[in-house]
């Protein structure tokens, strides 16, 4: 039962949590001062032993929320873990989640001695038995990795007296949700339980009524406000001329940060290869690539080598890059839920960012769905020379104020007959004229969005 629901305040900063001296110099050696919102309210109750539910999207603060006060409940402990045993379990959706916050905890903890590992699937696990073999303060792991170690005798998990669910929708989207239910019941139940999740579905709830004891809850930038944070635009255009609108927006030097979306994978590796061939430094990541080759790609769009990431929704889940300044759908999701999921990507930390969206004729239905979830009509961008009238006029979406569209299914899911898909070898009506400028972000630097630092992951 949830006893207490918390407003997102910030009156403070770091030294009003109690935080011990080694954690209070590390957050001040990364420059920062004030604490988000989830931070401010979840630390002084973790730091209690009481369990949490917190709702808060992937960049407001969630990680260090966790990780500062499981690193102060390890200071307590003199003796160290026995081998094999694990004494705080945070598990995560992704790799690459897993990596990061096995990064923050190295950054938070770095005054401290205490013994950390991560593990996850994709790679050989012999790394991850001989330092699961020491025994370990803080694992971070992926549910199928950790299931596989468990099930071999590699590791305990009944002195577990911390575990962290994070990102547990995704959880529920990616089908990890009957090895999570493994795991809860596999650790103690004398044990303190934190659970974070973007949204909150009704098996989320039942999870939570199970397995928290009487928690404590906070709710920080619910999805409807992710989705104001961003200025978000829609571009009618053919499907043809996809690749060529991408590469006219990305001419504007303001555009330097950029996750664009596709579909599926071989859409990645297309967009990927022809950015490549027009010199535009670019990575692809989706479920096809290796771990390596994974990791290596996102590590490039980290650290600036790279300056466009394009990536698959299964691939992205849970990626937290700094920085990030547009968004760019280049094929709208099915789902509205993964359109609110892709933008989240920026505009974070109270950041500037914005989403740009395509929408050929066959996605007229997906961005009808995506606006009557967020509740709101995405401003139309026609400054561009790609614009399409004839999907523009099918679509018809900004009448009725409800991001219905006038007729539903006026035209949904057919070919604009202006399109080369629908009439092979003619060239469609709305291509850009070829003295048309090709820079159009440049143009009138409609695209320039602030860089920001990030506070605490």
């Amino acid at each position: 039962m949830l006893t207490q629901s918390i407003p997102a305040s910030n009156p403070g900063g770091f030294d009003t949590l109690n935080l011990i001296s080694p954690l209070c110099r590390a957050v001040s050696e990364e420059q920062y001062t004030l604490p988000t919102p989830i931070q401010m309210e979840a630390i002084p109750h973790l730091l209690q032993g009481r369990d949490l539910l917190g709702c808060a999207q992937t960049g407001t603060g969630k990680t260090a929320a966790f990780a500062l006060p499981i690193l102060q409940g390890l200071a307590k402990h003199k003796e160290k873990p026995r081998p094999k045993e694990v004494r705080a379990l945070i598990l995560t959706p992704t790799r690459e989640l897993a990596l990061q916050i096995d990064e923050s905890f190295q950054v938070y903890g770095r005054y401290m001695k205490f013994n950390q590992a991560v593990v996850f699937g994709g790679v050989s696990p012999r790394n991850q038995i001989r330092a699961l073999s020491r025994g370990v303060d803080v694992l971070v792991a992926t549910p199928g990795r950790l299931l596989d170690l468990f099930n071999q005798g590699c590791l305990r998990m009944d002195k577990i007296d911390v575990f962290v669910l994070d990102e547990a929708d995704q959880m529920l989207d990616m089908g990890f949700l009957p090895d999570v239910k493994k795991i809860f019941n596999a650790i103690p139940d004398t044990r303190q339980t934190v659970l974070f999740s973007a949204t909150m579905p009704d098996e989320i709830v039942r999870l939570t009524h199970k397995f928290l004891n009487d928690p404590i809850k906070v709710s920080v930038s619910p999805p409807s406000r992710t989705v104001e944070k961003v200025d978000q635009r829609i571009l009618f255009v053919d499907r043809e001329n996809k690749s060529a609108l991408l590469a006219s927006i990305l001419e504007d030097e303001s555009v330097y940060r950029v996750l664009v979306f596709t579909r599926t994978k071989h859409g990645a590796n297309r967009v990927a290869k022809i950015l490549t061939k027009k010199r535009i430094r670019t990575e692809a990541i989706h479920g096809n690539k290796s771990q390596s080759a994974r990791m290596q790609a996102l590590n490039k769009f980290r650290s600036g080598h790279v300056r466009v990431l394009v990536a698959t929704d299964v691939a992205s889940r849970g990626l937290d890059v700094d920085d990030i300044t547009h968004v760019i759908n280049y094929e709208l999701p099915k789902e509205a839920e993964s359109y609110v999921h892709r933008i989240g990507r920026t505009a974070r930390a109270g950041a500037t960012g914005i989403a740009i969206s395509f929408c050929d004729a066959e996605e007229r239905g997906y961005l009808r769905v995506i606006e009557r979830t967020i509740k709101q009509n995405v401003t139309v961008d026609k400054d561009h020379p790609y614009h399409s009238d004839a999907i523009a006029s099918r679509a018809s979406h900004r009448s009725g104020g409800n991001g219905n569209g006038g007729r539903r299914g006026a035209g949904a899911g057919r070919r604009n007959p202006n399109s080369r898909s629908a009439k092979p070898g003619k060239r469609s009506s709305q291509r850009a004229n070829p003295s048309a400028p090709s820079g159009y972000g440049k143009k009138k630097r409609s695209f320039r969005a602030k860089p920001h630092k990030s506070r605490p992951a």
